[in-house]
């Protein structure tokens, strides 16, 4: 029985550095997105159909439960690229992840094929991506003092002294609270990163146990509810994404502003 290893194999090297079999998965997906992109490209035209009626269909269902969570069709529009880009990207790995030959295919003991987000440092990157990306989103919609003082509310504890002493320990219970927002970011980033992996990985694990016990016939209704769990991952990481895009761009109301 073959248990995958938490970490990928590593099948050889470009100049400095490793390529895994979960690099495979992910440049095989990206080859996807970019061949599908040129076909739409080549028939756009101002009456669709076929593949441009398809994506469009599925680009305006995408949009609509944006807007539940923006509240705007043009935070939505401006958030899309960034939150489709990831929800597609996940969803294409997670289900190239069942191909036929993934985690069983193997070159000098080593798997050659292998779900792109059971590889930690992939889930750990889309996840700083989506955090860091709130952040910038901030920066340039409410100006960069006011979204920092979020966090670090020096200038209300300056303001505080010549207030008296509540004021001064109002400001103080403020910038204790700005400090535990700053690790709430640390844990969005292991949330995002861990759930997903942990996921997929699990299923992985659990399909090969299945397979190596019974035979390729009986896992065939784990890997349908597979493709399920990544339907819901892909559309979990996406909306959280968008949630953070969301509140992060929030006007803040308060004295200061007044």
């Amino acid at each position: 029985m073959h248990i995958p290893a938490l970490v990928p194999d590593v099948l050889g090297r470009i100049g400095g550095i490793n390529v895994t079999n979960t690099m495979i998965n992910a440049l095989l997906g990206t080859i996807i997105f970019l061949v599908v992109g040129i076909l739409i490209k080549k028939s756009i035209n101002l009456r669709p159909s076929g593949i441009q009626n398809f994506f469009e269909h599925i680009l305006e269902l995408l949009m609509d439960y944006f807007d539940q969570v923006t509240g705007d069709r043009k935070k939505t529009l401006r958030f899309l690229p960034i939150v489709g880009s990831v929800f597609f990207f996940i969803l294409l790995s997670n289900w190239l992840g069942q191909l036929p030959g993934t985690g069983s295919i193997t070159w000098n003991h080593k798997m050659i094929l292998r779900p792109a987000n059971t590889d930690l440092n992939l889930t750990l990157a889309m996840a700083l991506v989506s955090v860091f990306s709130s952040h910038v989103f901030g920066f340039l919609t409410v100006g960069f003092f006011t979204y920092a003082n979020k966090f670090i509310q020096i200038g209300t504890l300056v303001k505080s002294i010549k207030k008296g002493p509540v004021a001064i320990f109002t400001a103080i219970v403020e910038m204790a609270v700005g400090l535990i927002e700053l690790i709430s970011e640390a844990a969005k980033v292991l949330s995002l990163s861990l759930r997903l992996f942990g996921n997929i990985f699990a299923g992985e694990v659990l399909i090969s146990v299945i397979s190596a016990i019974v035979g390729l016939i009986v896992p065939a209704p784990f890997m349908l509810l597979e493709i399920l769990v990544g339907l819901i991952q892909a559309a979990v990481f996406a909306m959280l994404t968008l949630v953070y895009l969301t509140v992060a761009t929030m006007e803040t109301h308060g004295e200061e502003n007044h």
